[in-house]
């Protein structure tokens, strides 16, 4: 059995989503089983053959700064989850909870693995094609060399890999256009890097990529740093807030606007449907010893579901396994690049 570890009180919403959620998918995957991690009294009265309670005795909350988190909430739910993967309790842990602070703690309890610098968050873009354009990284990493932009693509390559049986998916260096000229020095150095990287087989690399190919599907991953990734993630997430804002006008206004609305309604709704982040929720942060995977703050029943999904799929087909192996195959090309500036765990 794969058993995943939860942490219940994360997000915008806590148990009242997470335990509806965490029923449905234990109801969906007869073989897993669940650690739900949370306050005793908000758990108490969650019964099911394969889930068992881990009492936690903090919450981290959405705004609580990181120092505090992980200095301070040492028995937070979101902590206690990441130890159950580190002992060996669980295979992977979910968490909707502050970002920042999932990422700390994750770092400092699991430790980063061999040849990689700063791990990345992974996640999936809506694309025209009906499915998704994963993208990294999301927001771990502001300021990325190309090394660490060369390591983002090897665990991009090994997690989708495994999430959809691609063996060579393809990846793009996102850019401002197309042409090999294009870009800052950092961006040159790293098309050189991830170039040499399809030369030595350990990535199909497609070339540079623009915003519009991110959503149009023209590569399986798209690669960038932490800043641009962020950015291009919540501008995906405010177009499809509008669009179904605009549903729902359409039928609240005058005779005109309710017309116009349902004449539009079905391609609307269609799209809406297509760019629906709760079929994409579920970012698995890459890069350490352990798996850990972050849905939205304000995921619904049903996107949570999905990142519950997204975690067991990655543990049951032994994601960590094989993003190990991708970077074992590149070790001589990590090993020759001199500007890694392997950093410290925070203590």
């Amino acid at each position: 059995m794969v058993t995943l570890v939860v942490d219940c009180m994360g997000g915008d919403h806590g148990p009242k989503v997470t335990l509806p959620a965490c029923r449905l998918f234990l109801d969906r995957n007869p073989d897993a089983k669940l650690l739900l991690v949370g306050l005793a009294k908000d758990l108490s009265h969650f019964s099911h053959a394969r889930a068992a309670v881990v009492a936690a005795s903090e919450v981290v909350e959405m705004d609580d700064p990181v120092e505090v988190a992980l200095r301070r909430k040492k028995d937070s739910s979101m902590r206690v989850a990441i130890e159950q993967v580190r002992d060996g309790h669980a295979d992977a842990a979910v968490s909707a909870g502050n970002t920042g602070a999932l990422m700390a703690i994750a770092r400092y309890v699991l430790k980063t693995l061999d040849g990689i610098d700063r791990p990345a968050i992974a996640g999936q873009m809506p694309n025209a094609k009906g499915g998704g354009t994963t993208m990294l990284d999301l927001g771990a990493n502001v300021d990325s060399t190309p090394e660490h932009l060369l390591q983002f693509a090897l665990m991009g390559s090994a997690l989708l890999s495994v999430l959809t049986g691609i063996s060579k998916p393809s990846v793009g260096l996102l850019n401002i256009g197309e042409e090999a000229i294009k870009g800052n020095e950092n961006i040159k150095k790293t098309s050189e890097l991830l170039r040499s990287a399809a030369n030595s087989g350990d990535l199909n690399f497609y070339g540079n990529v623009e915003g519009n190919d991110i959503f149009k599907g023209t590569t399986d991953i798209v690669v960038c740093d932490g800043f641009v990734g962020n950015v291009a993630l919540k501008a995906s997430e405010g177009l499809a807030a509008m669009i179904s804002e605009f549903l729902k006008k359409s039928f609240s206004r005058n005779i005109y606007t309710l017309i116009a609305g349902i004449v539009a309604y079905p391609a609307l709704s269609g799209f809406k449907k297509l760019v629906d982040h709760r079929r994409h929720n579920g970012a698995a942060l890459l890069g350490l010893q352990g798996l850990v995977f972050k849905s939205h703050g304000s995921a619904d029943e049903l996107a949570f579901l999905t990142a519950l999904q997204r975690a067991y799929d990655a543990a049951d087909h032994d994601l960590l396994a094989r993003v190990r192996s991708q970077l074992a195959h590149a070790a001589p090309l990590l090993a020759a690049s001199p500007s890694l500036t392997h950093t410290t765990d925070p203590a």
